[in-house]
């Protein structure tokens, strides 16, 4: 535990629906904290627009803490969208399946159903992941513009995890051409190895992409022979998933949420 994470978290804690607004001596009473120290904490978070100050001196919470809940919000809506959805694709394929947000620069596991034939079972939720390495971040991937993709490479590169990552810029490209073409990405124990993953992308109602879903397992064949039929399921969940996010395709049809992603360009600089 880190304390001074933990005080600025109290900080933030203190303020309410009921009380919107403390001054210093009120946040430093509460806390037990010096005026002194309060202060510091506060200003700190004023940088970084977590924490506001209005003309008479009192605090309240910044405009920072919207964008926050508004992820939590979206995070929220899509595991409870897509649950239902998830858990019968689980007992179709029998794999291990599981449910990512786009969370800046990487995907973030929000839902997870772990197969018990899985080598090395775990609770996936809450772990981070990068897009480059993993089914259902190269999904996302595919269904951005290529100056985007640039962007999150320059910022994260292309970290190698075993032997099979790519971490060649003009083999990502060819990866992510061919990942929006078919319309499924799959990770060929990029990420971890023997582990091997289908995955698709989900959109929101203005067709942005948003997250991901894919199924795992041990068995090389989920990137090989059985992969057409594996991510038929994947994709017609993905789709799913998307028409319940309100995403209505220009033609509806039974056509995945790739669909639209295929129909993207990908230009590069």
């Amino acid at each position: 535990m880190i304390n001074s994470i933990l005080k600025a978290i109290d900080i933030l804690e203190t303020f309410s629906s009921t009380q919107p607004q403390l001054t210093l001596s009120e946040i430093s009473r509460r806390l037990k904290l010096p005026k002194s120290t309060a202060h510091s904490y506060l200003n700190t978070l004023k940088s970084r627009g977590l924490i506001e100050q209005a003309e008479d001196g009192r605090y309240a919470l910044g405009r920072a803490i919207v964008p926050l809940t508004q992820a939590v919000r979206v995070n929220v809506e899509l595991r409870d969208r897509a649950a239902p959805l998830l858990r019968e694709l689980a007992e179709v394929c029998d794999k291990s399946v599981y449910l990512c947000s786009l969370d800046g620069d990487f995907v973030l596991y929000i839902y997870a159903i772990e197969s018990p034939q899985r080598l090395r079972a775990r609770t996936a939720v809450g772990d981070r992941a990068h897009l480059h390495c993993t089914s259902v971040g190269k999904a996302i991937l595919s269904a951005l513009t290529w100056d985007k993709v640039l962007d999150i490479v320059g910022r994260e590169g292309l970290p190698k995890f075993t032997e099979a990552t790519i971490t060649d810029l003009e083999a990502l490209r060819t990866e992510l051409e061919e990942t929006r073409a078919r319309g499924y990405a799959i990770d060929r124990g990029e990420h971890e190895r023997y582990s091997y993953c289908i995955g698709a992308p989900i959109l929101d109602a203005e067709g942005r992409v948003i997250g991901s879903c894919s199924v795992a397992g041990s068995d090389p064949e989920i990137a090989g022979e059985h992969a057409q039929e594996l991510a038929s399921q994947v994709m017609h969940t993905a789709q799913e998933v998307t028409r319940r996010m309100g995403y209505v395709p220009v033609r509806p049809s039974a056509e995945h949420p790739a669909s639209r992603v295929n129909r993207m360009e990908m230009n590069p600089r």
